[in-house]
């Protein structure tokens, strides 16, 4: 795309302005990252909708239909009929609804089976809406043994840029018992006092064993 300004490449300009500022042809164009010999991408996309009458014309298409089209070959066709294909089921299915955590118990029954039984320890944060539903998990920090470290500016940085309302932190003791220590009171007081700060809530601290968890919430620490 040399002969199109820096500023009004497609790629950039989706950057800039985001994806419904870009026509049909040059969100094509993306799709398909380059051109071939003497022809760019955006007059390659250009040739293809006309030779396929337009965006519904494109999602009929098979790959032959795509292939046949001067430049596209079998390797474009693919990548359009995937970037058709993606957003045909993005109407067709409802998204998943969101899981609820309201109570340690559940929290422990949705984290246990990935971070239960780890040889080394691994700290995260479940990231909740209003509502205490699942927004998404992230693992912040895997240590060596029986280490972690953690501050509380790690989890509600996390936490601030995945938008959440309130939280549950988490972390698997390798040696199987999930009875807290001292560093994990401590902690658990940290956040709670970060989290007033910041206006997210600190559900729950779940330490996860073999088996086993515990709550700092039941347990009263929280």
């Amino acid at each position: 795309m040399r002969e199109v300004a820096l500023d009004d490449r497609p790629r950039e300009k989706l950057l800039r302005h985001g994806a419904a500022a870009l026509g049909d042809n040059e969100l094509v164009a993306l799709v398909l990252g380059s051109g071939c010999r003497d022809t760019g991408a955006l007059t390659l996309a250009n040739r293809l909708l006309t030779a396929r009458g337009g965006l519904h014309g494109l999602a009929r298409s098979t790959g032959d239909d795509l292939a046949r089209v001067a430049g596209i070959g079998r390797a474009k066709a693919a990548q359009l009929l995937a970037a058709v294909e993606l957003g045909r089921r993005t109407l067709t299915r409802a998204p998943q609804a969101r899981m609820p955590l309201h109570t340690p118990s559940q929290a422990a029954a949705y984290l246990m089976p990935s971070f239960g039984a780890r040889a080394v320890e691994h700290f995260g944060v479940v990231l909740l809406d209003g509502k205490h539903r699942v927004l998404r998990t992230t693992l912040l920090a895997v240590g060596t043994l029986n280490t972690t470290v953690i501050e509380p500016r790690d989890v509600f940085r996390e936490a601030a840029l995945g938008g959440a309302t309130a939280i549950v932190v988490f972390h698997n003791h390798p040696s199987g018992d999930p009875h807290p220590s001292p560093d994990d009171v401590e902690l658990t007081r940290r956040l709670v006092a970060a989290g007033i700060l910041m206006g997210i809530d600190v559900v729950d601290h779940v330490i996860l064993g073999d088996v086993r968890y515990c709550s700092l919430k039941e347990t009263g620490y929280l």
